[in-house]
């Protein structure tokens, strides 16, 4: 029962208001020193701690993180980002749905360069949000577009979401194999799950705009052209192409094998701040602003992956990793039980806890034992991903949700958020069930690039 119990009072001190990482990394100190003290706990599995503390801070893989990190801040910082809807609402305002369709593509885009769930949410609803209730749109299609958008940064290469989350699975994968004897174990690195992302990723934005479409022809008054002034061609394209080129080309320069995520997360944020000195645009006060914002991010994750370094090692010590596995090889329906379960726990836990958190304490946990029954880890990452991208949405407690509502205007109703997101949540579940029947989706661009 200790494994059980260590994780139940992790979910107790959480829900009291506890910081995540230190919830995590101070329910396992006390549960092993009540082990130790009890006999029911090494003390030889703390001596591990060091080294794990080691391995992360000389994590090439993780370095990628401020750096996208800092290239999405500058985006957002600098006016790009607002340069950029500007831009394409004069490109494609004047159509039906057109202003819709602009927050789509720029939610996507900035989503793509930060992975961050709250800020490009909270962004897009500062940037877009007011121009949308300015053009008479349907409330709740405007709350549920800006919603959806922002959550795409889960499942949309580069970001740092998948960042993380190809570094757990790598691990992951190498343990799976170890423990059914493969002891030259394959490796799955950060830009085999960028790639199995794409497509995915690329339907979901392109099932968005065929909803924003339809909807803005069955009932043009929710989502009514917008009148746009002389569009200048100048203008449109030195707002929209530098940051696409950019994203792009950190993206390209990943899958072509010409550089690692890590290296190209410099180069985008290299090129971030080049773009917006380029603009004029980048002042000592945004400097500041940016660097601050970008710290801030950076120290929660990793302060929060230690202290699930520290938790799951006190989970493996009272046998928590022997429980999982024999929980789940013993669910009815095998394989695709055991796969329902834990997309069904994971997302569950996306309404208390954010992808970081369930990155470094639920995948290291759960991950060895699904890739040892023999699933794709490049599938099982974008499935978790979606899964997760899917669960900031629900209601009554999606992340998506509450960010938003925190911008919004009063007169936008709560129960118009939860109306809007309603059809973007359906789309992401026929999205997953597609993906489930045809996992070729997430598999066959990584093969096809890397072998």
């Amino acid at each position: 029962m200790a494994p059980i119990l260590l994780v139940l009072a992790v979910f107790a001190v959480l829900i009291l208001g506890y910081p995540v990482a230190l919830s995590l990394a101070g329910t396992a100190l006390i549960a092993a020193a009540i082990g130790v003290a009890t006999g029911g706990f090494e003390p030889a599995f703390l001596t591990a701690m060091p080294s794990r503390l080691f391995g992360i801070i000389t994590n090439q893989t993780l370095i990628a993180v401020p750096l996208f990190v800092l290239m999405g801040v500058t985006l957002e910082k600098t006016h790009i980002a607002q340069q950029l809807l500007d831009a394409m609402s004069r490109v494609v305002g004047g159509l039906p749905g057109g202003l819709g369709l602009s927050v789509i593509i720029v939610g996507a885009l900035m989503a793509a360069s930060t992975g961050i769930v709250g800020a490009t949410v909270v962004t897009m609803g500062l940037m877009s949000l007011p121009a949308m209730l300015n053009a008479r749109y349907d409330v709740p299609l405007a709350t549920g577009t800006i919603c959806a958008t922002g959550t795409l940064g889960q499942i949309i290469p580069p970001s740092i979401a998948l960042v993380l989350l190809g570094d757990v699975l790598s691990s992951a994968y190498q343990q799976a194999q170890l423990s059914v004897g493969i002891f030259n174990p394959k490796t799955v690195s950060v830009g085999h799950l960028f790639a199995g992302a794409i497509i995915p990723g690329l339907v979901l934005v392109l099932l968005y705009t065929l909803y924003i479409v339809s909807t803005a022809t069955l009932s043009p008054e929710k989502a009514p052209p917008v009148k746009v002034d002389n569009i200048r061609f100048t203008l449109i394209l030195s707002s929209i192409f530098p940051p696409l080129f950019l994203i792009l080309a950190v993206l390209g320069s990943i899958l072509g094998g010409v550089a690692t995520p890590t290296e190209a997360a410099g180069v985008g944020a290299m090129g971030a701040l080049g773009l917006a000195a380029s603009r004029l645009e980048l002042s000592l006060r945004q400097l500041k602003e940016i660097a601050l914002t970008t710290t801030k991010i950076t120290s929660m994750v990793f302060f929060i992956l230690i202290g699930a370094s520290m938790f799951s090692l006190v989970f493996r010590g009272y046998g928590g990793d022997e429980l999982v596995h024999a929980w789940l090889a013993g669910l009815p329906g095998g394989v695709i039980g055991a796969t329902i379960v834990v997309m069904l726990v994971i997302f569950l836990l996306g309404f208390i806890l954010d992808f970081i958190e369930i990155t470094f304490v639920v995948i290291p946990i759960v991950g060895p034992v699904l890739l040892a029954l023999g699933i794709d880890p490049i599938w099982l990452g974008v499935m978790i991903a979606i899964n997760l991208q899917t669960s900031f949405l629900t209601p009554p407690f999606g992340f998506a949700l509450f960010y938003l509502r925190g911008v919004a205007p009063a007169e936008v109703a709560t129960s118009d958020i939860y109306r809007g997101v309603i059809p973007f949540i359906g789309i992401q579940l026929m999205m997953l069930i597609v993906l489930a029947l045809v996992p070729e989706l997430a598999t066959w661009l990584p093969s096809r690039i890397y072998g």
